[in-house]
């Protein structure tokens, strides 16, 4: 191959590549640009890269999805989230990357602790936002590790045990912990391998602070400031000690305070629906997207 032919094929991988975001710089988060028409931002879950919606965008031709990564996870340096608050000061870059971008209501969906930073996002700049979408994830998932009328603060003793925990994990029994957890997250066992490896490529103490801001966080007091449409799939996780019917009662009294809320459990899958159930989530999203 010759200098012209070698420089030929630079440039195609080049164009091949998601681009960066155009003169937006920061130190919580990374934005690529993939494809054109209406805007998609969709924000990965927690020690997740882009990956997780690959299959989704090629998928579905006809937008311009603004894929977001948060520093400190998946291979990328911690820079900012190294210290502070790590999905909040993160979310307000989002909002930061849409309102410099100048992007138009763009719809934002999110994935898990994706789903938090979108809600976050909608009840604190609702100005900045078309639509949302949350994939599995509630409001107060601190309401999962306390007793019926748990709060943020009564909490607390609990997110300091689970941070602690992730935060003591190394080596061996943390790579352990990872391929366990992403097998009960992830049914299809063929996409687990990039979970597993975003997981272990990940800065462990941005981790164990975003999760226990998470456990902590409960966003439901502020979700009448939501005034877009907004749909929440979920699912029930194997093991989970509750009927379809409880769960479904769960997730409407958990969202009952949002004017515009779609409610959707989806079958057969786990945690990751995107590689579970890819037809299914695939057609809500062009629902969701179409409406």
């Amino acid at each position: 191959m010759n200098r012209r032919q070698v420089l030929c094929a630079l440039v195609a991988l080049l164009f091949a590549l998601p681009a960066a975001a155009a003169e937006f710089k920061s130190d919580r988060i990374v934005v690529t640009v993939e494809g054109s028409g209406p805007d998609v931002v969709l924000i990965p879950g927690l020690t997740s890269s882009p990956r997780v919606w690959m299959s989704t965008v090629q998928a579905m031709p006809g937008y311009r999805y603004h894929l977001v990564q948060l520093r400190g996870f998946a291979g990328l340096a911690a820079e900012g989230n190294a210290q502070g608050l790590v999905t909040a000061q993160s979310a307000e870059e989002i909002a930061r990357y849409i309102s410099e971008q100048k992007l138009k209501a763009p719809a934002v969906v999110g994935h898990s602790m994706g789903g938090t930073m979108a809600m976050m996002i909608a009840e604190r700049h609702p100005a900045d936002v078309g639509k949302v979408m949350v994939v599995d994830m509630m409001p107060f998932i601190g309401a999962l590790f306390g007793p019926p009328g748990t709060t943020a603060e009564s909490v607390k003793p609990a997110a300091d045990q689970v941070k602690a925990s992730l935060e003591a994990s190394t080596g061996d029994a943390r790579k352990a912990r990872i391929e366990q957890t992403i097998a009960g997250m992830m049914k299809n066992e063929s996409q687990r391998a990039f979970a597993i490896r975003d997981g272990i490529d990940s800065d462990p103490g941005v981790g164990a602070r975003a999760m226990h801001e998470l456990i902590t966080t409960d966003l439901r007091p502020d979700l009448t400031k939501i005034k877009v449409p907004m749909t929440v799939l979920y699912v029930k996780q194997p093991g989970m000690p509750l009927t379809d019917e409880q769960l479904d009662g769960f997730y409407k009294a958990s969202y009952a305070p949002v004017p515009q809320i779609k409610l959707m459990r989806i079958p057969d899958s786990y945690h990751f629906i995107m590689q579970d159930a890819p037809q299914r989530f695939q057609s809500e999203l062009k629902t969701f997207l179409a409406s």
